[in-house]
């Protein structure tokens, strides 16, 4: 038997953003506006309650209450999108490193350009903290949720935003 993946639309000071998990886990969370605009798939059922604990953690972490998700997570990619995904996992609340240096942590050391590819292929934003990575320059680069998004996730998590404690 298959497992139905359910999904949940959440409103967040970063815009939508549509939640999707099934028995494995957490899948994505996605950008409902920006770059690539996210839709739930066919076969999906719009329905909340498996994904209750994501959301709860989701808006801790968007009131500043929250440092470090506690969820089971099921990203599907390739068996190098999963690597560089687990070492994002590994970068702390609040710091930032560049697409370089995670190249060099996951012995790719040439590989700024494909771990950047894998960064931007994340599909659990905000949870697998791919804002988190900047360019060498300390320049913010491309984020799925826009720039602006990426800038207001780096303020929240350094605790510059008014509400963040």
């Amino acid at each position: 038997m298959v497992d139905v993946v359910d999904y949940v639309w959440m409103d967040t000071p970063v815009g939508r953003l549509l939640v999707a998990g099934d028995n494995a886990g957490l899948r994505n969370v996605l950008f409902g506006e920006g770059r690539s605009e996210a839709k739930p798939q066919p076969g999906w059922r719009e329905d909340a309650t498996r994904l209750a604990n994501a959301v709860r953690q989701l808006r801790a972490y968007f009131a500043g209450e929250l440092r470090r998700f506690d969820l089971p997570l099921a990203p599907e990619g390739t068996p190098f999108q999963r690597r560089v995904w687990q070492e994002l996992l590994a970068i702390p609340y609040g710091k930032t490193i560049s697409y370089g240096e995670l190249a060099r942590r996951i012995g790719k050391p040439t590989g700024s350009r494909a771990v950047g590819l894998a960064n931007g292929a994340n599909p659990i934003s905000i949870v697998i903290p791919c804002h988190r990575v900047i360019g060498s320059t300390g320049k913010l680069t491309g984020y799925g949720g826009g720039l602006k998004t990426k800038e207001w996730l780096l303020e929240l998590e350094r605790g510059q935003l008014a509400f963040a404690r």
